[in-house]
């Protein structure tokens, strides 16, 4: 990575992990082992982010449109955080990585369910790279989920107005910083329906890897062309 890219990381990079179904079909393969290779690649990413001292990750597993996958897709991919945990458990561990689990947790099955709040419950006093899984989330629904709270508030008289700082801390990422850049793999040019609030100022990436073969080269040369961007948050350069 070059030398300006190092000095101007990004504090939290977000990933749309897509193409591992056309990556499984490019190869005759069923859709299934696609998911079991972008699981895998999970954990070259997260060393990757490791090494290059990225603070937070933030990666797109299942979202609110797939449950309209076939069933036995759907079975699979809910058994995918069990097998992550099994498989990266050491790797977590030993490098103190905390992880977080942003979606509607309640809507998974109790299998799947009870793996992540696991997993976040094991992890949760670590602090060298925050791992958030966003599992069973959309964006619009996070809104969603977020007004009711809002409202719930309002008309209990906790609230005088309603800021953007009310509705951040309403979020599931309440808390967290958020993204800096967030890249998306599969050739495809949207988001997604993926942090639409915490992405108003993200730099968006657009990489045509499909994801399980996302490198970590792959995320140096997002990170050197996020490092080239003159983020202005509205305003003007300086003159």
């Amino acid at each position: 990575m070059g030398s300006r890219a190092a000095a101007r990381l990004p504090k939290h990079i977000a990933i749309v992990m897509d193409g591992n179904g056309r990556w499984a079909k490019a190869r005759g393969l069923p859709r299934q082992v696609g998911h079991r290779q972008g699981a895998e690649n999970m954990r070259t990413i997260i060393q990757a982010c490791l090494d290059l001292g990225i603070r937070y990750l933030t990666l797109y597993a299942f979202s609110t449109e797939n449950w309209k996958r076939p069933s036995a897709e759907v079975d699979y991919l809910m058994s995918l955080p069990g097998q992550f945990y099994e498989r990266e458990r050491h790797l977590l561990h030993e490098h103190r990585i905390r992880v977080l689990i942003i979606g509607d947790v309640d809507g998974l099955p109790a299998a799947t369910r009870e793996v992540v709040l696991r997993m976040q419950e094991e992890t949760k006093d670590y602090s060298a790279l925050t791992l958030c899984l966003a599992f069973n989330y959309g964006g619009r629904a996070e809104l969603a989920r977020a007004a009711q709270i809002l409202a719930r508030k309002w008309q209990a008289g906790e609230l005088a107005s309603i800021t953007e700082a009310d509705v951040a801390d309403a979020l599931y990422t309440r808390g967290l910083p958020d993204p800096d850049l967030v890249i998306r793999c599969g050739n495809e040019m949207r988001i997604s329906n993926f942090l639409l609030w915490q992405s108003a100022y993200a730099e968006l990436y657009f990489s045509p890897k499909l994801w399980p073969d996302f490198s970590k080269r792959d995320l140096e040369l997002a990170i050197e062309d996020f490092a080239k961007r003159d983020r202005r948050f509205g305003g003007v350069e300086n003159v």
